[in-house]
């Protein structure tokens, strides 16, 4: 069990959304329940009556109301959800056009820049109004290869208005990466920005989107956002248009916000292309608001004097989550460029300059400032603090005690676990609950998750599948180009029949926490007995020596047997005595057959262009098989060195 680290305070607790929708509850339906355990439990037995009261609870904007929350509850897919509401995404994140703050902007090496909610409307206006003169209809496909800025917000809100899906990639993916995501989809208008700054080196964006457009016909448009040259040479981009001249210039425009049915395609999300071409996840408007919703509003606890802020991409999902904060009124605090650049310090000094109250990571940035010897708390003004939240890959235990340690005593750590097939989570936060080191502090309320043993039974206090039960509004309503729903079905539902099966490896134990153990299609069989990569890489990540670590499970002589690869600090080498430290560490912290049977230092460890570690790659790679879409990886040269290891032949 974990170490208790951290209490909310009554005063806290009692003025939390959490609590305040659990008073909801209680009096709207004669309850009188105390505790999150109770509220989780009944929001699972009784799913259509709790998306019921979260529309009503977050005012949910709709000119028409619904007829039935869901058709059938107790299957899978192809539920059918709130029938006969209209309703518009934009509208929701646009109720509110006053001078409270929309959005904070940092872009490396720049000043930070403000716009307020009443600047976000009227920008919103000015670009639907040229989108609608262009052609844009409900069902087309708008798409931004952005940097995480305010402009990538209005065009998205900007397109949905008008019912159009959007779908982004960061300006850092491979042009075989954009074309493998965007080619699928055929966009009809493409924001882009001329560039984007990395560890104070430029780059250039327009060069690649011209010849990404070799291969994307059905584009009509190209806005081009000044980023890094205020005026462009747009000359080489076909169908290209500067940003200032395809807004409308119009005054006081009104928004003629389309309205849609609830599972109207919004977002265009995609699997991370390791082992083919992308799947691309149709998601759809009601249903991403009102699950987003749900985890802003209550398990985040966002409001509207919130300065919200996640480092992340567009191409990774915590931008769209994050996005929809716009619907509460808080103001998000949006960053672009290197955490590190100029220093470790760079998020902290933005979190100190723009008062972040609720500051969301990934554990590998974590780790990384622990590395760097990063003291956060001492060195800079964090009292709006709140939360933070960490995503990505699990937050190893000695990660929650650097937060309170050296970032902030008193604050909720939230590690939070979903992915982008749902563009939410399945456990995360509640700020009515206590946090233990390693554990997320709850599943979501209506999220009826379980782990599955071999077998498929439910279990307690051991390791097992993560399953989901029952449908939640926010799972893909299709996969683009699966008119019969084969590839939909294949991806959660060939195991276990009318399940989810989400394909992570975790724990839930007798109070609710959920551990997080890796991907199962990851996990190590050595003699028969399931480890899950976390809980090496947790013990890896306390040496000092090594920078960043990979471990697969190979199979040899009819068993599978560990194998690590390290990629050591800078100016140190795997000798003796370093292997030594690293089977110690793991075998007195984890268990002898943790320890592997063989570590190799390695250059570099790969990553997906969201930033996951893939260890399947590896596995295929060292056992001779062919990954087939290296264009998936951030580093793709690097699986070379793995395929030529001779140790690896070796007993």
């Amino acid at each position: 069990m974990g170490k208790l680290l951290w209490e909310p305070s009554e005063e806290r607790i009692k003025t939390s959304n959490m609590c305040r929708f659990m008073g909801f509850i209680n009096e709207t339906h004669n309850l009188d329940f105390a505790d999150y355990g109770t509220l989780y439990q009944w929001s699972i037995d009784n799913i259509a009556d709790f998306w019921a009261a979260m529309w009503k609870f977050a005012d949910i904007k709709a000119s028409k109301p619904y007829d039935q929350v869901i058709d059938e509850v107790n299957t899978m897919p192809g539920n059918q959800w709130f029938s006969g509401a209209r309703l518009n995404f934009a509208e929701n994140l646009l109720r509110y056009r006053d001078d409270h703050p929309a959005l904070i902007f940092k872009g490396e090496g720049q000043a930070l820049t403000r716009m307020t909610y009443g600047e976000l409307y009227r920008e919103v206006a000015r670009v639907a109004k040229s989108l609608k003169e262009v052609g844009v209809v409900p069902g087309d496909r708008v798409v931004g290869f952005m940097p995480n800025m305010p402009e990538t917000i209005v065009a998205m809100l900007a397109a949905t208005s008008l019912g159009a899906a959007w779908s982004s990639c960061s300006p850092d993916f491979g042009m075989k990466g954009v074309l493998d995501r965007f080619g699928q989809i055929r966009p009809k208008v493409l924001f882009t920005a001329n560039g984007y700054e990395f560890k104070g080196r430029r780059f250039d964006s327009l060069g690649p989107i011209s010849e990404i457009l070799k291969e994307l016909p059905s584009t009509e448009r190209v806005v081009v956002v000044p980023y890094t040259d205020t005026a462009p040479d747009l000359s080489r981009v076909p169908h290209a248009i500067h940003y200032r001249d395809f807004k409308s210039t119009d005054k006081n425009l009104e928004i003629e916000f389309e309205q849609l049915p609830f599972n109207h395609p919004l977002y265009i999300m995609y699997s991370s292309g390791t082992t083919g071409l992308p799947k691309c996840m149709v998601q759809s408007a009601g249903g991403i608001l009102i699950h987003h919703l749900k985890e802003l509003m209550l398990h985040t606890d966002v409001k509207r004097e919130d300065h919200a802020f996640y480092f992340t991409t567009c191409g990774w999902m915590m931008w769209n989550w994050l996005t929809s904060s716009l619907a509460l009124g808080a103001t998000l605090v949006l960053f672009d460029g290197n955490p590190f650049h100029p220093d470790p310090g760079a998020l902290w000094q933005l979190a100190q300059d723009a008062k972040i109250s609720i500051f969301g990571t990934s554990a590998g940035y974590i780790a990384a400032l622990q590395n760097a010897g990063a003291r956060p708390g001492k060195d800079y003004d964090l009292a709006p603090l709140k939360a933070v939240l960490s995503t990505g890959s699990p937050l190893s235990e000695e990660g929650f005690e650097y937060i309170y340690g050296e970032v902030k005593a008193d604050l909720q750590l939230a590690s939070i676990s979903g992915g982008s097939d749902i563009n939410g989570c399945f456990a995360l936060g509640n700020p009515m609950g206590p946090v233990y080191a390693g554990e997320l502090q709850c599943r979501g309320l209506a999220m009826k998750v379980e782990a599955f043993d071999e077998n498929g039974n439910p279990v307690r206090n051991q390791q097992g599948e993560l399953v989901c039960l029952a449908p939640s509004p926010s799972m893909p309503i299709y996969f683009w180009n699966d008119p019969d729903g084969e590839k939909y079905k294949a991806a959660y539902f060939d195991v276990y029949p009318n399940v989810w099966r989400h394909g992570d490896f975790i724990e839930i134990n007798d109070r609710g926490g959920v551990i997080i153990y890796g991907r199962s299609d990851a996990t190590l069989n050595p003699g028969g007995v399931r480890i899950g990569t976390a809980e090496i890489y947790r013990q890896v990540e306390q040496l000092d020596e090594v920078a960043d670590s990979l471990v697969v499970g190979q199979n040899w002589k009819n068993d599978v047997r560990v194998i690590l690869f390290v990629q050591m600090a800078e100016g140190v080498e795997l000798t003796d005595a370093v292997v030594n430290k690293i089977k110690k560490t793991i075998r007195t912290n984890a268990s002898p057959r943790h320890v592997p049977a063989k570590i190799l230092a390695v250059p570099e460890i790969p990553y997906t262009l969201n930033m996951k570690k893939v260890e399947l790659a590896v596995k295929k790679v060292i056992q001779g098989q062919d990954v087939l879409n290296k264009d998936a990886l951030r580093n793709p040269e690097v699986l070379d060195h793995y395929a030529s290891l001779k140790e690896l032949q070796e007993d």
